[in-house]
């Protein structure tokens, strides 16, 4: 992507600024913080060294063109010229988190009732908006008509019904019962969600004949709320006008990105946004959190860094995607760097703690839970840190409490619920380990920790049909991690399919060799971690094997005992160089294949090779007694023969 060219980094830094004025004005803090951030990450213009710079080639080479700011249209700045004191004071009001209040201002009155799909069905189209007031026994002043509406500028609307909504969201919270409570089911319900649709329903319905212009705003808004009500098409399109019509809003974005489910999906929706640095940005992003690691993918990265180089958010991006890629070393560098740069930033700080806790550098992560405790001690990432921190100890009761903690801070966290169901599970409570893991799912589908710990916590109870459908959840969001198709492969084996179970474990080995060598196991045994180096994991192995000897295929079987053997020595040594070789050395798991080949060859008459291999168990001192006892018998049956 290379630098940028003065005019373009003025025109970026432009938009950004009115990026940050604008969600600010909207009490779109996050959004807000997001743009803030990036625009301090830009270097300063005296950094670019000289002049020519500028004129360089390369200096706006395979960058997209970024859009002008939204034009101001004269309608919106007359209503808002005229509702500008009344604006100051709902927002006041909102900064107070007085949000019925704040909505008062705009909207007297309770909002007018409707279903949250009515967007959907003519039906509901042609029912007036101001229906169920008589209901609620209000002056007839305070019903909703078109015009009452339609007088307010879209940045008042869109304050007064985001009010409304958060308003909502509080009572929410508040109604909910007490997490995993004997009352919690979990369905609580946003009561102001059909009156905010209803509004924005009757507001674009009439945009057409209105004349008025489409700022991106209340497109966002209703995206968020289609998004609620679960009418996901009809959120996705109103998001990709938001975005289109307004593109610096990074939670119209991340809303787009909450309801990707597959990386074909994010593909075919990149078409349909604009071709700007924001969409760049949001690609990268998106493939994250779908768990999608490529080339590619870093070197979008590296370009978009080359514009923000101090950018915390896209370097975060960077640990995050080395650590889906199990490459924890890296990913706890840039963490680290991260909050040496910023020890005051609580963002991802849960993502950092999983690093460690898989690294099991347990004094690091009590300074971070120690740090972030300092910082901001009931932020839901601190929980979690504090969470991890207690369950390195195996302190799982106190991890579920501060788990519990987060949870009751933010509901939607979703780390908290996978953590909090892997502690259930270390304490043996499954049930309570399946409504974590459930809610998990529930929060995001995308989760594949989720979807394997239910799969792993139904094998616990015994019921392989339903662990098998949880654990292909799992793989078909994760295809090249082998952990979760060796899951798959036992399960079949468990439920009679041996063919398909045959199947999942050579995916396993393929998947094994996605990864590098050397970089922290993805097997449960923690004996190789893949094809690093010429090495397969001899647990796959011998697991195909023994599903072939079912079958029965005794030949192909034996076959696969004899690789799980050649696995001890790794490589040869000539074609890998001295860094990869050795192989796993000697095993629980080769030595069982050891037995079973001396076994097989003692069988069909193989007497040396059977002796050789008896011996060779003998020496190890592994299965020793049943080694004894196939050489006793061998030599027995060799001297009968003599």
């Amino acid at each position: 992507m290379g630098t940028l060219s003065q005019a373009d980094e003025a025109q970026l830094k432009a938009q950004l600024q009115d990026a940050v004025v604008g969600c600010t004005e909207r009490c779109l803090y996050h959004s807000a913080k997001w743009a803030a951030e990036l625009l301090d990450s830009l270097p300063s213009a005296g950094d670019h060294g000289s002049d020519t710079d500028a004129d360089s080639p390369m200096s706006n080479a395979h960058l997209p063109q970024t859009p002008n700011p939204v034009p101001r249209d004269a309608t919106e700045a007359r209503l808002e010229a005229r509702e500008a004191h009344k604006f100051l004071l709902a927002k006041t009001y909102f900064d107070c988190r007085e949000y019925d209040r704040c909505a008062a201002i705009f909207l007297p009155g309770p909002l007018p009732k409707g279903a949250i799909h009515a967007a959907s069905t003519p039906a509901a189209k042609s029912r007036p908006v101001a229906k169920g007031k008589a209901k609620i026994g209000t002056p007839t002043k305070a019903t909703f008509s078109s015009d009452a509406i339609s007088g307010l500028s879209q940045k008042s609307l869109f304050l007064a019904l985001y009010a409304k909504y958060i308003g909502g969201e509080k009572r929410m919270n508040e109604d909910s019962e007490m997490i995993l409570g004997p009352q919690d089911g979990g369905a609580t319900l946003n009561k102001a969600l059909p009156g905010v649709s209803a509004v924005l329903e009757e507001w674009f319905k009439n945009l057409p004949t209105s004349g008025r212009q489409p700022q991106g705003w209340l497109e966002y808004l209703y995206g968020i709320v289609l998004a609620k009500g679960k009418n996901e098409k009809l959120a996705t399109d109103y998001l990709i006008k938001s975005v289109n019509q307004y593109t610096y809003n990074w939670g119209a974005w991340q809303e787009l990105q909450a309801l990707l489910s597959t990386t074909e999906e994010l593909n075919q929706l990149v078409t349909r946004l604009p071709q700007n640095l924001m969409t760049f940005i949001f690609h990268v992003a998106a493939s994250q959190e779908l768990y999608s690691v490529n080339e590619q993918i870093h070197t979008s990265l590296s370009q978009i860094l080359s514009i923000f180089p101090t950018s915390a958010f896209l370097k975060t991006q960077r640990a995050l995607l080395h650590y889906h890629n199990k490459d924890f070393d890296d990913a706890e560098q840039i963490f680290s760097d991260l909050l040496i740069s910023d020890p005051h930033r609580v963002d991802h700080l849960d993502n950092y703690s999983n690093i460690l806790y898989v690294m099991g550098m347990r004094p690091k992560l009590a300074f971070l839970a120690q740090l972030a405790t300092a910082t901001d001690k009931f932020r839901p990432e601190t929980c979690c840190v504090v969470g991890n921190y207690y369950s390195l100890k195996s302190e799982h009761e106190k991890a579920v409490m501060y788990f519990r903690r987060a949870l009751t801070l933010d509901r939607t966290f979703l780390s908290a619920w996978t953590l909090m169901g892997h502690e259930f599970v270390e304490m043996k409570n499954t049930h309570a380990a399946i409504e974590s893991y459930r809610r998990a799912v529930d929060v995001n589908r995308k989760d594949y920790r989720a979807w394997y710990g239910l799969g792993q916590t139904y094998e616990v109870l015994e019921m392989h049909s339903y662990a098998l459908f949880y654990h292909q959840r799992a793989a078909a969001l994760r295809p090249y991690d082998p952990k979760l198709w060796m899951a798959v492969g036992q399960c079949f084996g468990r439920v009679g399919k041996v063919m398909n179970g045959i199947r999942a474990y050579k995916r396993a080995l393929v998947a094994g060799s996605y990864y590098d060598a050397g970089v922290g196991s993805s097997f449960g045994s923690g004996e190789v971690s893949g094809l690093g180096g010429g090495i397969l994991d001899p647990e796959v192995l011998y697991q195909i094997a023994l599903l072939y000897e079912r079958i029965p295929n005794q030949n192909e079987s034996a076959a696969y005992m004899e690789l799980v053997l050649a696995q001890e020595e790794g490589p040869d040594y000539e074609e890998v160089g001295p860094e990869a070789v050795g192989g796993v050395g000697v095993t629980a798991t080769t030595s069982k294949a050891r037995l079973w080949l001396a076994r097989w060859e003692y069988n069909r008459g193989m007497y040396q090779r059977a002796m050789e291999l008896a011996n060779e168990l003998c020496q190890d001192g592994v299965e020793v007694e049943d080694a004894k006892a196939l050489v006793r018998d061998i030599r027995a049956r060799m001297d009968a023969e003599d």
